[in-house]
């Protein structure tokens, strides 16, 4: 049974959770994952050999509600691309299934790890992107590429996202701005890449987590029941609103927000570490 004190705090941060995920177009593992971990902490439980593998499987659960509710607010807006949408996302799908089915054999500090390094290289690097440029620069022609190159791309994608826990949007956003899609777009459509690499990714840990042995009471597989429920209520209602807000938003504002995000949550899981 979760304390009184545990589920407010739960509520917030997935109100806080959910505003992120609509505003930056991801899935809003970057915080889910810490602080199920923190959660597992608060009961005592952050020692046990899967304690990265189920808050990262109740990441995936709780970003199947949240992403769909950013996906119809961003189809509402019509920022979602649909064409890449639809070649990407299979190879995501494919890509997720892999590293959620194999990741119950990684260490529970080898995936923290993972984490926090990637959760670094991407923060600098969306900061990097912002950085002025001493002259001015000719308009890329770098765009898109093909329907190989996407579903490709969309398989790796999968396959690190499964492991870290997040619905691609920190991956796919960057990719999207690179080949020079605008910004908003950028978000929109990561938002429709996202719903299903986290519907694939929850029902990867659900299977690779059913007959895992210690796992706390009121889990199944890799998911923790009680967290799922009351963080995807508190995501639900607060990602269309982080939807609305992001198009009030230059663009510069949103990549450093995306970036500050990243940096806090790297140096948080750090110090819990080391």
């Amino acid at each position: 049974m979760l304390d009184i004190q545990l589920i407010i705090v739960m509520l917030a941060v997935g109100s806080f959770a959910g505003f992120i995920a609509g505003l930056l177009g991801i899935g809003g593992g970057m915080i889910v994952v810490p602080v199920m971990l923190w959660v597992l902490q608060f009961q005592g439980l952050d020692q046990m050999a899967h304690a990265q593998h189920l808050a990262v499987g109740t990441s995936f659960a709780v970003m199947v509600f949240t992403t769909f509710s950013s996906l119809m607010a961003q189809k509402r807006k019509g920022f979602v691309d649909w064409q890449v949408v639809i070649h990407m996302a299979p190879g995501m799908i494919v890509g997720a299934l892999v590293g959620s089915s194999v990741a119950k054999y990684i260490p529970n500090k080898s995936l923290q790890i993972f984490f926090i390094v990637f959760a670094v290289f991407m923060a600098v690097k969306t900061l990097l992107d912002m950085k002025p440029k001493s002259k001015p620069q000719p308009q890329s022609s770098r765009g898109l590429p093909g329907k190989v190159g996407l579903s490709g791309t969309g398989i790796l994608f999968g396959v690190i996202s499964s492991l870290v826990g997040i619905a691609g949007g920190s991956l796919s956003v960057p990719f999207l701005m690179y080949c020079n899609v605008p910004v908003h777009k950028a978000v929109g459509t990561s938002a429709g890449l996202a719903w299903p690499i986290a519907l694939s990714g929850a029902l990867g840990y659900l299977y690779s987590g059913w007959n895992v042995s210690g796992l706390p009471a009121g889990t199944l597989g890799f998911w923790y029941l009680p967290a799922v429920a009351i963080l995807s209520a508190a995501t639900v209602i607060f990602a269309p609103i982080g939807v609305k807000a992001a198009h009030k938003l230059p663009p510069a504002k949103l990549k450093l927000a995306f970036a500050i995000l990243l940096l806090a949550i790297a140096l948080r899981m750090l110090l819990k570490i080391i």
